[in-house]
């Protein structure tokens, strides 16, 4: 069992878990992902490493609670443990010294792209992030991107904290003034976001790196549901990425894959809700 040793609400749908797995933190890299279950009943769940501290033995995975597996994650508290903790998957982030490179992470994909961030820098790269969300309620960890970047700008669509931008209007700028200075774009976050990013930066030329959260089943390329078609053919998020080039994704069919179970999901949360509130009554 994966005990829970740590939590925080970071909104009233985004909760931080820090989970004992000293056999996954061990061997964690920035980029690989996990598989996690609640119970022996419960759906595989998978998320992006946040965080991992090999010593204390404890990885961090940041969920925002959209369907019923999450809600039910996001309900757990400190003491509660997983059944099952797999990991870690997939191919870490390939750290390079490339000189300066720009780091965009949206909504929850803020998470994942913290440890990337620290690793280009730790790297000998100058790091300017771009974080943004809906509103000022679903920013998180500008504190530890910001120590993490040597520049960070911050977005929110409402304005109602940093600018008033998406992500890809201060991107756009700053390929603009500096495009010949930054060599590599890293961006995290919702499907559409990230489509956007490879947008702005395809006619600058710049190499662009999307990790891409897909239906998983396994999570060992045998199921076949994360399977993501690029230009030169198809390939499995589980295992041949999660990372992949954003100029070479059939953007259209990943979004509409992602769609794929939304009215099996919706059910599931209304039944879910409704035992919830028989239980309660």
């Amino acid at each position: 069992m994966y005990e829970i040793l740590e939590k925080a609400a970071f909104s009233d749908v985004t909760k931080m878990l820090v989970v004992k797995a000293p056999e996954v933190a061990r061997k964690a890299q920035a980029g690989e992902f996990v598989i996690v279950r609640i119970d022996d009943k419960g759906e595989r769940i998978p998320l992006t490493i946040a965080d991992f501290d090999r010593e204390a033995g404890t990885i961090t995975i940041i969920l925002q609670e959209v369907g019923k597996s999450t809600l039910q994650m996001g309900a757990m508290q400190v003491g509660d443990a997983f059944a099952n903790f797999v990991g870690p998957l997939g191919h870490a982030t390939e750290i390079e010294k490339l000189g300066s490179v720009v780091c965009v992470g949206g909504g929850v994909g803020i998470a994942p792209m913290y440890p990337i961030a620290r690793a280009l820098k730790d790297g000998g790269n100058h790091v300017i992030s771009i974080i943004g969300a809906r509103d000022k309620g679903l920013l998180f960890w500008e504190d530890k991107m910001r120590e993490a970047s040597h520049e960070l700008i911050v977005c929110t669509d409402d304005g109602s904290y940093g600018r008033k931008a998406l992500v890809t209007a201060p991107l756009k700028e700053i390929l603009e003034e500096r495009g010949d200075e930054i060599k590599r774009v890293w961006a995290i976050g919702p499907g559409i976001m990230m489509k956007f990013v490879a947008l702005t930066t395809e006619p600058f030329g710049v190499k662009t790196i999307v990790s891409l959260n897909t239906i998983m089943v396994d999570g060992t390329g045998m199921c076949g549901g994360c399977r993501v078609q690029l230009r030169d053919g198809a390939k499995f998020v589980c295992v041949d990425g999660p990372e992949f080039d954003a100029h070479q994704v059939d953007w259209e069919l990943l979004l509409a894959r992602q769609r794929f179970y939304q009215e099996e999901e919706r059910r599931a949360l209304e039944r879910y809700r409704s035992l919830l509130q028989v239980e309660t009554a």
